[in-house]
């Protein structure tokens, strides 16, 4: 089992600040934040991202609309409880949080997340009407304190079908950029109601030690 957490899930975002920050909540003395961060992708649509802050890395940064930061954190979910309704809250962890000095378009990394965890769900895949292969992935990434981050992620192409079989539990390691959807909620009185979801955009993936899994397979066979 990996129990070195901050390789287990890290991320690394570079965008543009587009809200106040409102509290969020406090742990044993420490205040924390939210703000969104807009990141554009390369096809420069945006997603809009949820960020989870610290008061303590705040006191020489002011988090002002427009300004331009460096983000390095997690990515991580929690279970919101509302109108006896379970739901996933998912939201960027900031560890650390840089102002971009002057015009500097140097971009090495502007939105690219490593996790690696365990399938918790049987993968989802599908085509679409155009043909196009994609698979919904659940992964469980141990955090400490025997905490779990559960992050919905997306396979498409070749990763789709190489996901497609995996059995739960089965550990993997993926990277790929974090990104935001708007969709529409129906409830049963008709109500339809805006939502955002959060996910991680697949670009690899591999199964982590497979070569020891096949092995332990072949000694219960």
């Amino acid at each position: 089992m990996n129990t070195n957490y901050s390789e287990n899930n890290h991320l690394i975002l570079r965008g543009k600040i587009v809200s106040e920050k409102s509290y969020s909540h406090e742990i044993y003395g420490e205040k924390f934040y939210v703000f969104n961060l807009e990141v554009i992708r390369l096809s420069s649509t945006v997603d809009i991202i949820p960020i989870t802050i610290s008061e303590r890395l705040l006191t020489s940064l002011n988090l002002e609309i427009g300004k331009k930061v460096v983000v390095e954190g997690q990515f991580r979910s929690y279970n919101n409880y509302e109108n006896e309704r379970n739901r996933l809250i998912l939201t960027v962890f900031a560890k650390e949080i840089n102002e971009i000095e002057g015009e500097d378009e140097k971009e090495e990394v502007t939105n690219e997340v490593t996790l690696v965890g365990y399938v918790c769900k049987k993968p989802i895949y599908r085509q679409t009407p155009f043909g196009r292969e994609i698979a919904d992935v659940l992964l469980a990434v141990n955090r400490a304190y025997n905490k779990s981050d559960y992050i919905p992620s997306i396979a498409w192409g070749r990763n789709a079908r190489f996901c497609q079989n995996m059995e739960v539990g089965t550990e993997v390691k993926i990277t790929g950029r974090v990104q935001s959807r708007t969709y529409e909620k129906k409830y049963e009185d008709g109500k339809v109601e805006t939502r955002v979801a959060y996910e991680v955009s697949i670009a690899s993936m591999e199964v982590v030690n497979e070569e020891e899994t096949e092995e332990q397979t072949e000694e219960v066979v």
